[in-house]
């Protein structure tokens, strides 16, 4: 099998900094404009550049695990190509992905030399350990309030709620108790909806709960993929 890590709106393969370290064998991808290249325009967009990534390196087996957007796209992945996987791990995300309207403001007007945008990074990240924290700071002012809000937007249109109950692939559904951004309601609707899932809520986790509690996100995706062999 090959497990494969999609990030979330305006992130990047260090959202799976912890992960990479514990799967040994696993790819973390850095979507098309997470710094380099031009982000796509939709989740559609970013489903076939995934694709075409994995084809191109002809993946086997692959166990897709989404974040946010990321989670998007491994819905849709799983949806329209479900016999190029062996399953899904979806980690803080939804069958319809709404942002509030707070988060696209900050991206619109990020202020001088991208200080207020830079400020709500901090926030986000705030419960992840000091050793990694640094390091995602420097990456996010790389990638830049202007592809989030790309992809804020593409998140904002993406709606599957009554596609979802066709996921047929094991599915492991994750999500952290202190989540605002999607909240367990959004864990619970996926698990619900999909037959063949198992839903994990982390206590004391954010939206960031595989950096912030990553032993037990790294437990439960060991777990799932005992399943799978």
């Amino acid at each position: 099998m090959k497990l494969v890590f999609l990030h979330g709106a305006g992130g990047s393969s260090l959202s799976f900094y912890y992960q990479m370290r514990h799967f040994r064998n696993s790819k973390a991808i850095d979507l098309p404009g997470h710094p380099f290249g031009t982000a796509c325009q939709s989740i559609e967009g970013y489903l076939e550049w995934v694709r075409g990534f994995n084809t191109a390196r002809r993946y086997k087996d692959v166990v897709l695990c989404g974040h946010s957007m990321g989670g998007a796209i491994t819905q849709l992945y799983a949806l329209r190509y479900p016999e190029e996987l062996r399953g899904i791990i979806l980690i803080g995300t939804g069958a319809r992905l709404r942002v509030h309207p707070d988060y696209l403001n900050r991206c619109e007007n990020p202020g001088e030399d991208n200080a207020d945008w830079m400020d709500g990074q901090k926030d986000t990240y705030k419960g992840v350990d000091s050793d990694i924290y640094e390091v995602l700071m420097r990456r996010a002012s790389e990638v830049g309030p202007a592809v989030e809000l790309n992809d804020l937007r593409a998140c904002d249109r993406f709606d599957i709620m009554d596609e979802v109950k066709n996921i047929s692939l094991p599915t492991q559904v994750i999500c952290g108790s202190e989540d605002i951004m999607t909240p367990v309601k959004y864990s619970d609707y996926l698990a619900k909806n999909i037959r063949e899932s198992r839903e994990e809520v982390i206590s004391g986790g954010t939206h960031y709960v595989q950096l912030e509690k990553y032993h037990a996100v790294n437990e439960q995706i060991e777990k799932f993929l005992a399943t799978l062999k």
